[in-house]
């Protein structure tokens, strides 16, 4: 069960600090802490299996599971390997500022969660591809190192148009070399990954993980503007299936709808079509790539949901960054608006970004009265068990697949 904390008290944990930093990101110990954690308040004997098999974030058994497996640790050769490419990619421009730019941020190591994510999907799919034996194809690789590189990029972006000081706990590129250079080492970023997505000599991968980058500037817009008018309304030059698969996202009738809508195109996309991309690559069968879509769509999502909670519950030194930042910049992320179904006072705050003096002290009261923090993680639940349900009704057993469902485990179960 959530802990829960009451708002006074985060309000006096709130105060923004230069000097805090992530942890560690020794990925593995990261996750081990987590995982271990968590095994040891909700394992309980379990009736259709063993308490290995158990997945603590769903309070289930999967036949075949082994909780125990390091999603992060089982692809780190895989990583070590993209981490060089990647530095010999962003060297390729020999300009000393804005290669500095790139490297800063580059440098500072996230859980590396998108490529992880890809990797483990590369190699948990290659059981029912006709490779044998089962490996991960060097296109594959440069995949992951492709949705690093976009992902990277987004981010430079992001803090420019967030105004933002700290990334990952340390000093933020547009603030350590301004917002020009930092617009244009994003912009180089995303230059070096269509080179390499280009490289790939794949026109369907090509024109999918093309559509991301559009993705990543329509939810920008969407959390700009903060409404539901906001969202584009076609959706562009794609293919069927991704036209089918993005429709929902397109027309949102609420203001919920809308959020969801930006934490797709913002967070989610990218992962959901580096995973079906990544099958592709493999030239896997159409229900493969849909099981591989929809885990990436769903954790995605779930990722965001729980990212949205800490920042409400999480202290700033076990979160990296500045704690109650979402609602000080004006967005209503989802507990606030669980909130709004129950409170409509809430919605002439949201109207005016929580910007009138109390804004934000009462909207914190009234989320925590509509249980808006519990409701957040309720939902993340049930998306990374609709991710979960996907994979394990077409992927057979294996050490990967039990790390992609330890990493959706991971996502429910952070402190930062």
């Amino acid at each position: 069960m959530l802990a829960r904390l009451t708002f006074p008290r985060l309000l006096r944990h709130a105060v923004p600090s230069l000097g805090s930093s992530l942890a560690s990101s020794n990925l593995p110990s990261i996750w081990h802490a987590t995982h271990c954690t968590a095994s040891a308040r909700t394992a309980p004997a379990t009736p259709n299996g063993s308490s290995e098999s158990w997945v603590p974030s769903l309070r289930t058994s999967i036949e075949g599971h082994s909780s125990s497996v390091d999603p992060f640790a089982l692809v780190g050769a895989d990583l070590a390997k993209m981490t060089r490419s990647i530095r010999e990619t962003v060297s390729v421009l020999q300009h000393p500022v804005l290669d500095g730019a790139a490297s800063h941020l580059l440098s500072l190591q996230g859980k590396r969660f998108r490529p992880i994510m890809v990797l483990l999907m590369a190699h948990s799919t290659a059981m029912v591809a006709p490779v044998v034996p089962p490996r991960l194809l060097p296109s594959q690789l440069r995949l992951a190192e492709i949705t690093e590189l976009i992902h990277a990029a987004s981010l430079l972006h992001d803090d420019v148009i967030d105004v933002a000081d700290t990334r990952r706990g340390a000093i933020s590129v547009n603030s350590l070399f301004g917002n020009q250079l930092a617009v244009l080492a994003g912009d180089f970023l995303l230059a070096r990954a269509s080179v390499a997505l280009a490289r790939l000599r794949d026109c369907d991968v090509v024109e999918l993980l093309s559509t991301v980058i559009e993705h990543l500037v329509r939810g920008e817009v969407i959390q700009m503007k903060g409404g539901i008018g906001e969202v584009f309304g076609g959706i562009g030059d794609v293919t069927e299936q991704a036209r089918d698969e993005q429709s929902s996202y397109h027309k949102p009738k609420t203001q919920f709808d809308a959020y969801i809508a930006k934490t797709f195109f913002k967070t989610a996309s990218l992962v959901a079509n580096s995973c079906r991309a990544v099958t592709m690559l493999a030239a896997h069968p159409k229900h493969v790539a849909d099981a591989a879509y929809q885990y990436g769509e769903n954790v995605g999502i779930a990722f965001q949901l729980i990212d949205d909670m800490l920042d409400m519950t999480a202290s700033e030194d076990a979160l990296g960054k500045p704690v109650l930042n979402d609602i000080t910049q004006g967005l209503a992320t989802a507990p606030v608006l669980f909130a709004l179904e129950e409170f409509p006072e809430i919605g002439p705050m949201i109207d005016r970004r929580f910007k009138q003096d109390g804004d934000v002290e009462r909207t914190l009261e009234l989320v925590e009265k509509a249980d808006g923090i519990r409701r957040t993680k309720a939902l993340a639940t049930q998306h990374v068990q609709k991710a979960v349900d996907g994979l394990v009704s077409v992927l057979p057993p294996s050490e990967h697949r039990s790390a992609l469902i330890n990493l959706g485990n991971f996502v429910l179960e952070r402190q930062r």
